[in-house]
């Protein structure tokens, strides 16, 4: 063991995602398949050390992997606590950030700042624009036509709980990250009742959940299928009016406030 993994298990415990996008891997190879995304500013906490290879949990939702030990920066504790209590979340679809390693653009839900001038332990940013109000349904808009990215986070790419998931994130809610896990929050409504911003949730034919999209005004539906994309919801499921025919068959509508 190198001198330096040796550093890492004896002092770092926690770190932050210091990149715009790092794939979260179920196996510590390049080649594994990518279970999840951290975003810029994403604290992790670091539970075995290798090299390159870190086997992480994310802070936000407890999701584990493994990543490059090259692509977060070390935190101690109570600078994690710190950056917990003073950061925010970017609902800018696209943001630009100034850091010790130059220019960063970053997606929609990254972790950053409340104030334009922000540090995250020992390392300084500054926002090149100041986020702008919108309102939530109009932040989930902004991802129209994402193409859609197993276990992707971001606009670059994403999948159809981790659009939920950092839609939520702008309205206060730290969602699981996987549809089954969403899918135990909240409380059922009927179809008829359904609202804009209710979470619907969708079964295979094996009878798991698998899917799950935003319920939009109009009866419209917002969901990462192919691409984040508008399909019609019925009491069926969806509609896909380009491929004329029904997608996904609905399983239950939640609601989280």
């Amino acid at each position: 063991m190198s001198d330096k993994i040796k550093w890492l298990e004896a002092q770092q415990r926690y770190a932050f995602c210091a990149l715009s996008v790092v794939p979260v891997r179920e196996e510590p190879k390049d080649s594994a398949q990518q279970v999840t995304q951290l975003l810029f500013g994403e604290p992790v906490e670091i539970l075995a050390y290798g090299q390159p290879w870190l086997k992480i949990r994310s802070f936000l939702d407890a999701y584990e992997g493994y990543i490059d030990h090259k692509q977060v920066l070390a935190l101690t504790e109570k600078e994690l606590r710190r950056w917990l209590d003073a950061s925010t979340y970017s609902n800018e679809q696209y943001q630009t950030i100034n850091g010790p390693f130059g220019a960063q653009i970053l997606s929609g839900g990254s972790q950053i700042g409340s104030l334009p001038e922000f540090s995250i332990g020992d390392f300084h940013y500054n926002t090149v624009q100041e986020a702008k109000s919108i309102n939530s349904w109009n932040y989930a808009l902004s991802f129209l036509n994402t193409p859609y990215l197993w276990g992707g986070k971001s606009v670059f790419g994403i999948d159809c709980s981790g659009f939920v998931q950092n839609v939520f994130r702008q309205l206060d809610f730290n969602l699981p990250r996987d549809a089954y896990q969403q899918a135990e929050i909240g409380n059922l409504v009927a179809f008829e009742e359904r609202q804009p911003l209710d979470l619907a949730f969708f079964k295979n034919a094996n009878g798991k959940i698998h899917h799950v999209g935003i319920v939009g005004p109009d009866s419209q539906i917002l969901h990462a299928s192919g691409q984040v994309r508008l399909d019609q919801l019925t009491a069926e499921g969806i509609f896909n009016e380009a491929a004329a025919d029904f997608t996904h068959s609905l399983f239950e509508i939640r609601r989280l406030f």
